[in-house]
Order: structure tokens, then C-alpha cells, then sequence
């Protein structure tokens, strides 16, 4: 039977500080949407609390279970396969956005799923492979199905894709994978993301008015590009900047101590995505610079905590399932951060936790379920 230790309390402790501060928020932020689009104020909090439920209850259950169960083929393979198959099936079926399976009663986003059974995969195959981990026998199958689901997932949920593919970058140069994969892997993936928004009218559009909103330089070297994007407005969809601007607004007024909990101004329709993807704005403009940086504090414990992880366990597999959980979890939170804050281009990433999504707060959970499970069975 294997060993257990202590679970990690610490990291139980932010994980419920960070889901009690994100159902807080959540309400407040959707509160005013719900009673307008559903007719109750409580539409878009009770199904967020019922994905919670669902969460923690896996929680629970991956943390009891001892990780090197999943050190096998056919946990890796059937976990990847799968996140594979319903990320194309959304794709296909969702003629729209690409991302969703609309079922008769909720909404999955599969992309979201991917994120555990990514960690998984590459956990697995590095474990396996550590002692060869530059041979083509490993470089090429891992590139080969890491590829597939990237590429399958930018396909509707581009912002999701990066993430993605910068966990499990991250994951195999900490394992010693040389310099010369890394940067083709890089150019490929920057190949690649530059043919995904060239392709898309509004991540085209997000691009250029990130890098250029005033159109100067676009002007004088890619006069085309300018007019393409001067007809993407004109045919009457909004100005990418709006919500990087009003963004900026809602964190701007909350000054240091916040407006107080419930009394945003902004979430009544003059902040786009306020209870989802911009919802950090809400947290700055209610809770003022302390509360914006508590929580991004908190984030930061729990990544400090999932990388201690990774130096103490003495489970190879453990170790990189620890990493990667980390690395997926901060990226995901910096890059929305950064989305409100304006210092990166708009996506569509929920801040996990904290957005409404019930599919981002049951992959995360999850995640976290398997996180718990490394502290709590290594040796």
C-alpha cells in the first residue's frame, strides 16, 4: 500500500479562500446581467455553485486516490484521445464558435477538459522517456499529439491553445529537452498562431488594435491590412479596444480601498464579459489595489505551493503532473490579468476560480484534485 503524508493544508486553505472570494465576486458581477437576460439575479451564481459542487466532489475524490494509478498507458492515451475527440466534435457541431457542445441541459466547453488530460499525457510520456528524452522515439510521437490537440483547440478557443502549448513546453524544458526542439517547436507554434488569427476577422481585428489602435504604422507599411481592418469596423462590429478601455475604467475607479463588495458601477452593462472574462476588473473596482493584489497574492501562493511540490516529491511522474497543474493554473491567471490590465491582447480566458464558466471551475478542481493527490501520496 502506498505512503501518505499530511495533506497540504496550506494549499487546501488558498484553493477555498480563492473559491470563496470567486463565488463572491461572481455574484456581484452577474448580478445585474442575470436579472436582465434570465430574470433573476441569481441565474448565472446558482449554476456556478452547482459546477462548484460538482468540482469539489472530484476534488475529494482525485485527492483520496493515489497518483501513480494514473502512470499508465491507458489513463494518458484514453485521457488524451478523448479531450482530442470532443474538442473536434465541438468544433464540427458548433458552427459559430467552435468550442461548445450544446447539450440539452448545459453547455460543456471541452477545451477545458484538455488542460488535465494535456498534464496527464506529457507527465506520463516524460516519466517514461526521462532517461531518453531527446531521442527522436520521444520528440516526435509527443510533438505529434501535443500538436493535435493544439491545433484542435486553437481552432475555436485560441487563447486556451496557447496555454496549452506553453504548459507543455514548459513541462519538457524542465526536463532537459534541448534548445534546438524548443525553438523549432516555437517557430512552428508562432507559425501557426499567426495563421489562426490571420484567418479569424475579430483576432485579426484584437491584433491590430493591440499592437497599432491609431493605425499609424499599419498606414505607412501594410496600407491593406489598415483598410481591412477600417472594414471590419465599418461593417458594424465594436471596436476591439472598448473592452481594454472600459477595463481600464472599472480597475481606475476603485482606487485603493475599492468602492465596497456589490458596488461596481461598471458591471451595469458598461463593462463587456464583466462576470467572466473581464471579472478582475470588477475585483480592482470593488476591492480597490488591496483587493486586486490579495488575489493575485493568492494565485501566487498556490503556484508557490505546487512548485515546492515539485522539488519534494520523490515520484517522477508526481513531480511533472505537479508542475504542469502550476504552470497551466498561473499562465491561465497572468495572461487574464494581463487581458484587464491592458498589457496583453484581448482573449476569451476565464480567470480560473473566479470567472463564471462552469466547465473552467470543474477543470480546475479537477486539476487541483490531482495536485492534492501528489501532496498527499508522495513518499
Amino acid at each position: 500500500m502506498a505512503k501518505t503524508r499530511n495533506p497540504d493544508w496550506f494549499l487546501y486553505g488558498y484553493v477555498v479562500a480563492l473559491l470563496i472570494l470567486g463565488l463572491a465576486f461572481c455574484y456581484s458581477a452577474s448580478s445585474v446581467v442575470g436579472a436582465l437576460r434570465s430574470k433573476s439575479e441569481w441565474y448565472y451564481i446558482a449554476r456556478q455553485l452547482g459546477a462548484t459542487a460538482f468540482g469539489v466532489m472530484a476534488l475529494i475524490l482525485l485527492a483520496r486516490m493515489d497518483f501513480r494509478r494514473w502512470n499508465t498507458p491507458t489513463w494518458a492515451f484514453v485521457a488524451m484521445g478523448s479531450a482530442i475527440a470532443m474538442v473536434l466534435v465541438a468544433a464540427i457541431l458548433d458552427g459559430r464558435a467552435h468550442r461548445w457542445l450544446r447539450l440539452p441541459l448545459v453547455q460543456v466547453q471541452p477545451s477545458e477538459f484538455a488542460k488535465p488530460a494535456l498534464v496527464l499525457f506529457c507527465a506520463y510520456f516524460i516519466a517514461k522517456r526521462m532517461n531518453a528524452i531527446n531521442d527522436r522515439h520521444t520528440v516526435l510521437p509527443a510533438s505529434i499529439v501535443v500538436g493535435i490537440l493544439g491545433a484542435a483547440v486553437s481552432w475555436g478557443d485560441l487563447g486556451t491553445g496557447v496555454v496549452l502549448m506553453v504548459a507543455a513546453a514548459t513541462l519538457f524544458f524542465v526536463a532537459g529537452l534541448q534548445w534546438r526542439y524548443i525553438a523549432l517547436a516555437l517557430a512552428i507554434a508562432f507559425l501557426g498562431t499567426g495563421v489562426s488569427i490571420a484567418t479569424k476577422p475579430y483576432r485579426l481585428a484584437r491584433a491590430v488594435a493591440f499592437v497599432d489602435p491609431e493605425l499609424k504604422h499599419l498606414e505607412k507599411y501594410a496600407p491593406s491590412l489598415a483598410s481591412t481592418y477600417r472594414d471590419y469596423l465599418k461593417s458594424g462590429n465594436r471596436d476591439p479596444n472598448y473592452q481594454v478601455r472600459q477595463s481600464l475604467v472599472t480597475v481606475g475607479s476603485g482606487g485603493v480601498w475599492g468602492l465596497g463588495f456589490m458596488e461596481s458601477k461598471q458591471k451595469l452593462l458598461f463593462l463587456p464579459e464583466s462576470h467572466t472574462d473581464f471579472i478582475y476588473a470588477v475585483v480592482a473596482e470593488e476591492g480597490g489595489l488591496l483587493g486586486a493584489f490579495a488575489v493575485l497574492t493568492i494565485y501566487l501562493l498556490i503556484a508557490w505551493r505546487g512548485i515546492r511540490l515539485f522539488f519534494r516529491s520523490d515520484n517522477t511522474f508526481g513531480r511533472y503532473l505537479a508542475l504542469g497543474i502550476t504552470a497551466l493554473f498561473l499562465f491561465q491567471a497572468l495572461v487574464n490579468i494581463s487581458v484587464v490590465l491592458g498589457i496583453a491582447p484581448t482573449k476569451g480566458l476565464p480567470l480560473p476560480l473566479i470567472s463564471y464558466g462552469g466547465s473552467s471551475m470543474l477543470s480546475t478542481l479537477i486539476c487541483f484534485g490531482m495536485l492534492m493527490s501528489v501532496s498527499e501520496h508522495s513518499t
